[in-house]
């Protein structure tokens, strides 16, 4: 898909919905009415596409878009990296709270037209990186994570860089009770109890917790 296209497939096969934390952040999300809430492994294949990630507002974006609205003092006036953004919630709730520079970073080129939509929904200026940021030198203040833990290999991938961005950087991990999240190594800021669907969990509420990881030694 070209540009366009991608853009054109997000509108025809979301729904604009909103976080349930944040209510008042818009966002371009599959529900029970859209195509892609049902979609198929032929549907994706059909579309050449990558797991729909982006278009769910996944609890641990969900409790970081929360804690940012609660705790403006986090982002204000600095840069802040929403790292692999999903569908940038957490980037929008930064942008919102007076970050100066936000980037949401994403591999899947889908992801990074949602983002660029959801920005726009919401009136905001968000950059979108689209690609790998691991080993990219830290040029940020503040480095965003949301459920980034949940397969061995990606841990492994991202752990060691986000810890040493963490000499220079506030780095949050949300993590919603996922087996790979670090349980050391960091502090706990905050916990939030996050409304989920039955249809991409195992329950109705998730637990998140919002781990500061400590840098490197």
């Amino acid at each position: 898909m070209d540009a366009a296209a991608r853009t054109g497939f997000i509108l025809e096969n979301t729904a604009l919905g909103a976080s349930r934390l944040v209510p008042d952040i818009k966002l371009h999300l599959a529900s029970e009415i859209t195509p892609l809430w049902l979609a198929s492994e032929a549907f994706l294949q059909r579309h050449n596409m990558a797991p729909p990630f982006w278009a769910f507002a996944w609890p641990g974006s969900e409790a970081l878009a929360c804690y940012i609205t609660e705790h403006p003092e986090l982002v204000r006036g600095l840069n802040v990296l929403d790292f692999a953004a999903g569908c940038g919630l957490a980037a929008l709730a930064a942008r919102r709270a007076g970050a100066a520079r936000v980037e949401a970073a994403e591999i899947d080129p889908l992801a990074a037209a949602a983002i660029t939509l959801n920005a726009v929904e919401n009136g905001v200026a968000v950059e979108v990186l689209l690609g790998d940021m691991v080993g990219t030198p830290c040029r940020w203040d503040v480095i965003l994570c949301g459920d980034v833990c949940y397969e061995a290999p990606m841990t492994r991938h991202i752990l060691p860089w986000l810890r040493d961005c963490a000499r220079a950087a506030v780095v949050i991990i949300a993590d919603p009770g996922r087996k790979y999240a670090p349980e050391e190594g960091g502090e706990v800021i905050a916990r939030y109890e996050v409304p989920a669907s039955l249809a991409l969990e195992d329950s109705v509420v998730r637990q998140v917790k919002l781990f500061r990881l400590s840098p490197v030694e």
